[in-house]
């Protein structure tokens, strides 16, 4: 079974956590993102770009009512030099990772995980401590596909959720969030784990998910449990104007 390429993870998540609205201004795509976000906020090139071309997709973002942010992806290395020389901070540099599904790899988990759509009022609420606030359930809202929220713990207090969207035979998953008195007990490997199994029945054939590299835990979590590192991207964003 041949391994999603870069450019099928990348259409994924478009897929799976889409923004409010694409607009494509050639060479660029732009995203309207309505608060959901830098993954649905950013322009990312469509096709081979020039340095010129970047005051139009910066006008652009503007004309949306957004900072200039550019998604930064394997190949975009004269975009890289071009925003580096405009003095681009670089942001957030992101891990995406990837694991096959098996009946050995989808195992069942120990505890009870319970499956919802749309996500109750409990698991938002537990959302929004983590900062996954009602502009971030508008993206979910937003997918056209298969879709789902899986959570631990009780219908009223949940110890554990995240988000679950396929694309394809692609199931990605987002916005994972653990309790603070929870964290380390396993829940986060017991999700995945739900996750994958519920997948499956679902006729996915790869489960993958991006996670920013300076979330350690997280990390070392999905290494843990065989995932392996196929890619990444990160952001660049304009320099603030002081006052």
């Amino acid at each position: 079974m041949k391994p999603p390429g870069q450019a099928d993870l990348f259409q994924t998540l478009d897929a799976t956590w889409p923004a409010a609205r694409f607009i494509r201004q050639k060479p660029w795509v732009l995203r309207k993102g309505s608060g959901g976000g830098q993954r649905v906020s950013s322009a990312t090139a469509a096709e081979t770009v020039t340095d010129a071309d970047i005051v139009k997709a910066e006008a652009g973002m503007r004309d949306l009512g957004q900072h200039p942010l550019f998604m930064l992806r394997p190949g975009d290395d004269a975009l890289e030099n071009w925003l580096a020389a405009r003095n681009y901070d670089v942001v957030d540099p992101v891990a995406i990772y990837l694991s096959p599904l098996t009946s050995s790899t989808a195992l069942q988990p120990s505890r009870s995980v319970m499956p919802a759509w749309p996500p109750s009022d409990a698991a938002r609420v537990l959302w929004a401590k983590g900062g996954i606030g009602p502009d971030r359930i508008a993206v979910m809202e937003r997918v056209q596909g298969a879709k789902i929220a899986l959570h631990t713990g009780t219908p009223t207090e949940p110890t554990g959720v995240t988000f679950v969207a396929l694309h394809q035979n692609i199931a990605m998953l987002h916005a994972l969030e653990v309790s603070p008195p929870h964290r380390r007990n396993g829940i986060g490997r017991e999700l995945m784990s739900a996750a994958a199994t519920r997948s499956r029945t679902q006729a996915a054939d790869w489960q993958s998910l991006m996670v920013t590299r300076a979330n350690a835990p997280a990390n070392a979590l999905y290494r843990a449990l065989g995932m392996s590192e196929v890619g990444g991207y990160h952001y660049r964003r304009a320099p603030m104007v002081k006052p």
